[in-house]
């Protein structure tokens, strides 16, 4: 049974359908002009755990002592060849340079320290002066004023072809400001890959569902809008909170697909109502009750599962649900009332500018007489035959995750290619008793001789791990000491700050560890805590909405478990390649760590993705129910009438996920592969085969 109230407002749209579309339509627009400016005000902050020891410590050193600036921007020179730095022509033409930067951007540049000052000459070259560096401290307090004032000068070193620097110098751009640049550049061109290349793609890809323009047309509408929209959202949140380049990306792959399936949904059901023989009002108003109600339902799913990343407290993974839920509640909303009242307006020329042949508006007994009933029919036939298999390699495909690694944001992330990660690898190789991003101890309240003890002690616990002694990087001020030094290898890192944290406080001081390594470990270990957490948030809220739609608690669970399954496996599919290597070649990305932030999303994104499909389905199953079908064939009627449209959503957020899997940036292609792997496990295998399968044994 339909209910009432969603039939009355389907009949109010189509009545006022005009003054809708109009209405949304205008706010939208609004709403994107308002956004226009978004990527300025985006920013790459909010990575790491607030509420760690290591973010404590790198606040009380920065306000004692300043932000630490020395690996903001390290420009390394390379002589030319048959020469050297002891060449005092090429030599001299570098130090000019630089003291033209640090006068003509004296408002962008804080300090300028290198191998041609006096002081700094045997450190900053190697040994045969073939190469020299400058660390250039920035102005800003590491976020988007330090970026943009990177920005502001990085074409002014001459970097790039060889022999284009000062005295015919080639040079490089290493640190951590060419890095973030490369990251953030490389997200907001996957941004503009995803509108600019995906949604023609879908609108094709759609043609070919529907068999016409209109058609085709209405769910990539429906997409455009929520792009638009979103915008605008995402400009207001900037007004409050930092969004990070990343959350935005991410947020745009997410709201930007599920925008496009849902109008699928919709289109879908409403071509299926027309062809029963209803009026363009009646089939308007079952539309809105039917897929309408799916449709937010899903919605509440996925923004329920994003909200769950609230328990965090880093940045990057606040700005994502706050983005991600306006942008999917948004989706949902335009398609219960602007794309009901365009179905309204187009009426029965949905497939007007159509070829014929492909034209798929069918009648139920077609559809009931087709492909997915009958794959529904064999599943059900010998079900322990389809269940045991499927499992059994689900779970040998979990296997590889078990070999999981996490990683902090570094220069691997970027392409092979990328000068920012050439520049990087160059200046490790060629200076290995330097690190940009050094491990710290921050001691407070220590005199000479506890600060002599602690030294001793953090450098005898370290032995063979660190570039040399730990040393202070300025003098005791207001009680407090920052001694730092460079790890050889990051992969140490966890054993490293274990041995220093293990140093015991001599009495009235305290010891802690700061820097990058420490930030970054902190916030995995902060993030593998809180997984339990999530996981039992995710499963809770999953239970209660699935109940809350088919008041079953055995689909409920059912869904869960698959949803778990798929979940795993796409974990272990993405371990298997991005962390063993497998196909690094083929996908063009380095093997190592998953970026420490993005495991928690893709589980949060992923099983509130596949929880999704399992609504659509289900709904279909339950209004069987409702007109008195018995369980079997409730089953093959729901896997009947949505196999054909959850492959084509698949099909279609693979597609728009698939943009994703050309960047340049591994951290994106870990969430579009993963996506990918997910949709296409889940819509095939999950979906169509083990779900009738298990109901058959369980539903009664």
């Amino acid at each position: 049974m339909l209910e009432t109230g969603s039939l009355r407002w389907g009949r109010f749209i189509h009545r006022n359908r005009y003054l809708v579309f109009a209405l949304f339509a205008l706010a939208v627009l609004g709403s994107g002009f308002y956004g226009r400016d978004l990527n300025d005000h985006l920013t790459q902050e909010g990575w790491f755990d607030e509420s760690s020891e290591s973010v404590a410590a790198s606040k009380l050193a920065d306000s004692t002592f300043g932000r630490d600036t020395d690996s903001d921007l390290i420009v390394v020179y390379s002589a030319p060849e048959g020469s050297s730095f002891d060449d005092e022509q090429v030599s001299d033409a570098v130090a000019a340079d630089l003291n033209r930067l640090r006068d003509k951007y004296s408002d962008r540049i804080l300090k300028v320290d290198s191998y041609w000052d006096g002081a700094l000459m045997g450190q900053f070259a190697t040994p045969d002066r073939l190469h020299a560096f400058a660390s250039i401290g920035l102005r800003g307090d590491g976020g988007t004023d330090t970026v943009n004032n990177y920005m502001a000068i990085k074409d002014e070193f001459g970097a790039g072809a060889p022999g284009s620097g000062p005295g015919g110098t080639t040079v490089q751009l290493a640190g951590m400001q060419p890095v973030v640049e490369g990251i953030n550049t490389g997200m907001q061109n996957d941004i503009v890959r995803a509108e600019l290349i995906a949604l023609p793609i879908v609108a094709i890809l759609l043609y070919f569902v529907f068999g016409g323009v209109i058609g085709a047309l209405l769910p990539v509408l429906i997409g455009g809008m929520t792009i638009l929209g979103t915008q605008g959202i995402m400009r207001m949140l900037t007004n409050h909170l930092e969004v990070n380049v990343f959350a935005s990306a991410v947020v745009t792959l997410v709201s930007l697909g599920l925008a496009i399936d849902y109008g699928l949904f919709a289109v879908t059901r409403f071509r299926e109502e027309l062809a029963a023989g209803r009026g363009v009002e009646e089939a308007t108003a079952r539309t809105v009750a039917t897929a309408g109600r799916t449709v937010l339902f899903s919605a509440a799913i996925i923004a329920v599962s994003l909200g769950a990343l609230f328990i965090y407290p880093n940045g990057v993974l606040r700005s994502v649900p706050l983005g991600g839920i306006s942008s999917v509640l948004l989706a949902a909303v335009l398609s219960v009332t602007a794309l009901p009242a365009v179905l309204s307006i187009v009426g029965r020329r949905i497939d007007l500018f159509g070829w014929h042949r492909l034209a798929s508006i069918r009648t139920a007994e077609q559809i009931d007489s087709g492909f997915f009933s009958r794959l529904a029919v064999f599943a059900m036939r010998k079900p322990w035959l389809v269940i045991v298999p499927i499992v059994a390699g689900l779970l040998l495909l979990i296997v590889p995750f078990r070999n999981i690694e996490f990683g902090g944001l570094s220069e691997r992330y970027l392409a092979a290619d990328n000068p920012a990660r050439v520049a990087q690898q160059d200046f490790d190789r060629w200076f290995p008793s330097f690190r940009t991003e050094p491990l710290k101890l921050v001691v407070t309240d220590a005199n000479a001789q506890q600060l002599s003890d602690i030294r001793f002690e953090a450098m005898r616990s370290t032995a063979g791990f660190m570039t040399g002694p730990f040393d202070p990087v300025a003098p005791t001020t207001d009680g407090v000491t920052v001694l730092a030094s460079g790890l050889i290898d990051k992969r140490d890192a966890d054993a490293v700050i274990a041995q220093l944290r293990a140093i015991p406080d001599p009495p009235g001081v305290r010891v802690m560890v700061a820097g990058v390594p420490a930030l970054e470990r902190d916030s995995i270990q902060g993030l593998i805590k809180g997984l339990p957490l999530l996981v039992a948030i995710l499963i809770a809220a999953a239970l209660a909405l699935m109940y809350a739609a088919f008041r079953s608690i055995v689909l409920a669970v059912k869904a869960v478990v698959m949803s778990a399954l798929s979940l795993g496996a796409t974990l272990g599919i993405l371990t298997w390649i991005f962390v063993e290597g497998h196909g690094a070649g083929l996908f063009d990305f380095t093997p190592g760590p998953l970026m420490f932030a993005v495991l928690v999303l893709i589980v949060t994104v992923l099983f509130g993705l596949s929880t999704d499909y399992e609504v659509f389905l289900q709904s279909r199953m339950a209004e069987a129910r409702a007109d008195g079908a018995p369980p079997q064939e409730a089953i093959r009627y729901g896997i009947a009438h949505t196999g054909g449209v959850i492959t084509s959503a698949a099909l279609i957020l693979i597609v728009v996920t698939g943009a994703f899997g050309f960047s340049d940036l591994v951290l994106m292609k870990y969430i579009a592969y993963g996506m990918i792997a997910a949709l296409v496990l889940d819509a095939t295998v999950i979906r169509m085969l083990l779900t009738p399968a298990v109901l058959k044994l369980v539903w009664r």
